[in-house]
């Protein structure tokens, strides 16, 4: 996986980008979210992972209430009135690094994900505040869509401020008004399945069958190998119960080591047990229901891989 959610925290409070943090349970829906955020004053976001028939892919990061018609922003892309579709599941694990349900503007910190474009909401500047996922859709975070805009350039994205909802006339003497937007390349992710696209919003999952045909890109058989090895090791810890499990130990153990020293044994003599105890819930809580939460949407993607490659045969 990529940078994790406290070390994006950190980037953040480095470079003193204020945010407000709200940490709630899992949430799949912009929905669902609202039921946690819902209250507090600031706009709440969407986030479409598409992409086109090149594999060349785009996060449009909107409102909630925004409406996006994705025929008319491919036409404005120049990529023609089907040129975009919903990235498949895989690419949401591979390309931007993120649990799926965690699609976020934050997801191009990512040097897997350097090659997608970002198109923001001109509307988020409207909004005192706004919400997005940090990397993890068990948190939310507030800040001045200006500050994501700092951050987002301070990492070298490009950012990009668009009315979504605008539908400008376009042919031969009027030119798509995003055509500078779409990526000059493509993420070297092979082999992922278009058999069913996903519509990511913010964590919002629906699966959509769509008749497409994806052309494979000619790469050598040594490549290949090479990519397999790379993804194989990249989420083995997620796959693996007993890696999985191991992971959670040297956890646990790092910070009962960091608890039993000299001075807090004479400090706190019998009572040791709790204040080790008090810490292991504080410190391990958040972080076991991270992983747990990155083992399950592994095991999911895992799955749903293992069903597209091997389909079940019609009696």
């Amino acid at each position: 996986m990529g940078i994790s959610k406290a070390q994006l925290l950190e980037r953040l409070q480095a470079q003193q980008i204020h945010f407000s943090q709200y940490d709630h349970p899992v949430v799949m829906t912009v929905e669902a979210q609202a039921k946690h955020v819902g209250h507090i004053k600031a706009g709440l976001s969407k986030n479409l992972f598409l992409k086109d028939k090149k594999h060349r892919f785009y996060i449009v990061s909107a409102l909630a209430d925004t409406k996006v018609d994705l025929k008319v922003l491919s036409q404005r892309l120049g990529l023609g009135k089907g040129g975009l579709r919903m990235a498949p599941e895989e690419a949401v694990v591979e390309v931007l690094e993120v649990p799926l349900g965690s699609v976020t503007p934050f997801a191009l910190v990512n040097e897997s994900a350097r090659s997608v474009s970002l198109l923001l909401d001109q509307g988020f500047k409207t909004h005192e505040c706004c919400f997005f996922h940090p990397l993890s859709n068990d948190t939310s975070i507030s800040l001045h869509i200006e500050d994501l805009y700092k951050f987002l350039k301070s990492v070298g994205r490009m950012v990009a401020y668009v009315d979504l909802e605008a539908n400008p006339t376009v042919g031969k003497d009027q030119p798509p008004d995003l055509a500078a937007l779409v990526p000059s390349d493509a993420p070297s992710i092979q082999n992922i399945s278009e058999k069913t696209a996903t519509l990511q919003i913010d964590g919002d999952v629906k699966s959509k069958p769509v008749a497409v045909t994806a052309k494979a890109s000619k790469v050598s058989s040594g490549q290949q190998k090479e990519k397999s090895v790379n993804n194989a090791n990249s989420s083995s810890s997620f796959a693996d119960p007993e890696q999985f499990i191991e992971e959670i130990l040297k956890k646990a153990s790092a910070i009962v080591v960091a608890e039993i020293k000299e001075e807090n044994i004479k400090q706190h003599g019998g009572q040791l047990g709790a204040v080790v105890s008090n810490s292991l819930r504080k410190n391990l809580s958040l972080e076991l229901k991270n992983l747990a939460t990155m083992f399950k949407n592994t095991a999911y993607t895992e799955g749903f891989g293992a069903g597209i490659r091997c389909p079940a045969k019609r009696l």
